[in-house]
């Protein structure tokens, strides 16, 4: 199997971290240090290797080290498919993020087509329970691992829906309006909804296959109201039936964009939302392991794990369990948590790192 690892980044102005130097090789990593000394800052730079916002989902001006706001960069070796890739990423000064890639200027989704990144982090952990915009990012990132252009057709969609929102508000009438972008959302609003039934079919079979101890998760996608229309052709025949309903709404009532993710633990056959706290958390690493499992065979190497407080919740011999997975699949999972303990059951099959803070800056030592 190939290896897809990064093997060097450097982070600089970056969040708490003024400068920061880091070599390892394809292993987990293992980061340790008490809470606010940065552990997730160094999650959060590495999920910027990927297409999208990144894990916190924030601004490019939000993330330069404060007070100085000078702006930020990154720097990263890849190892990815037999190749190596020099990846430079940055901001100056609250300008948006600009990519390079082996020295050329690159689009985001660029980096889709080279790595893939999959993470799981605190803010998930309620997934379940909470709206329905967070199961759809949840799902979204599932199905941009194995469709990287599945990014283009999001922001297709979302521009012309916004664009098509506005003539509703503005209680525009005249059909010519809303023609040209209602074919623009039908085109893209169905492949956006293949792309996610196929992700789906991909990670069921993953978890059908696996011997696991985590439990399978049975998923489903649902929609507010009504059924999500199959094809290009059903969906812009409802965008222009639903129009009236629309302009009485103020916004689009039909598309991908009404989408929900439904999940029930399969084994007794009970909604996740009405799980425990620690059932709900086995069933998401449940889906992050089948989706890299998927991946592994998709893309032809394990994806890049990015697993924020990932002990939690989980007692010492699922713990024990998902790190056997982990080093069964192959893949270089970036791992944080408050002590070394927690990764005790890694043994040599980790490189470890443990990151202080002080006067607000934090700093990373290899142990």
């Amino acid at each position: 199997m190939a290896e897809l690892a990064l093997k060097h980044l450097t982070l600089s102005h970056f969040r708490s971290h003024k400068l920061a130097r880091i070599d390892c090789d394809a292993r987990p990593v293992a980061i340790f240090g008490p809470n606010g000394a940065g552990k997730t800052n160094i999650l959060e730079a590495l999920s910027l290797f990927s297409p999208g916002r990144g894990l916190r989902r924030a601004a490019a001006q939000d993330m330069a080290q404060r007070p100085a706001d000078l702006g930020w960069k990154l720097t990263g070796i890849l190892q990815s498919l037999h190749q190596t890739h020099e990846i430079e990423i940055w901001s100056e000064a609250g300008a948006a993020r600009q990519v390079k890639i082996d020295s050329k200027p690159a689009p985001q989704t660029a980096l889709g087509r080279i790595a893939r990144f999959l993470w799981l982090i605190p803010a998930m952990d309620r997934l379940w329970i909470e709206g329905a915009e967070g199961r759809r990012r949840f799902l979204d990132r599932m199905t941009l691992s194995f469709f990287p252009a599945h990014a283009d057709l999001s922001l297709t969609y979302e521009k012309a829906m916004r664009e098509r929102n506005r003539l509703l508000k503005d209680q525009v009438r005249d059909p010519h309006w809303y023609r040209a972008l209602e074919t623009q959302m039908a085109t893209s609003g169905a492949a956006i909804h293949s792309n996610r039934k196929t992700a789906l079919a991909l990670l069921c079979a993953a978890q059908a296959k696996a011997e696991t101890a985590f439990p399978t998760a049975e998923l489903e996608l649902t929609q507010s109201e009504g059924t999500m229309p199959e094809t290009e052709v059903d969906l812009l025949e409802a965008l222009a039936e639903s129009r009236f309903r629309d302009l009485a709404a103020g916004r689009s009532l039909v598309g991908p964009h009404r989408t929900d993710l439904y999940g029930t633990y399969a084994a007794k056959a009970v909604p996740a939302c009405d799980c425990s706290t620690g059932e709900q958390k086995a069933l998401l690493v449940s889906l992050i392991l089948a989706n890299a499992r998927a991946l592994t065979q998709d893309f032809g190497a394990a994806p890049i794990l990015l697993l924020d407080e990932v002990a939690a919740h989980l007692d010492a011999n699922r713990r024990a369990a998902l790190y056997d997975e982990i080093c069964t699949l192959g893949a270089q999972a970036w791992m944080t948590g408050t002590g070394p303990e927690l990764f005790e059951e890694l043994g040599n099959r980790a490189q470890r790192l443990e990151v202080t803070e002080s006067d607000g800056n934090s700093s990373v030592n290899p142990t």
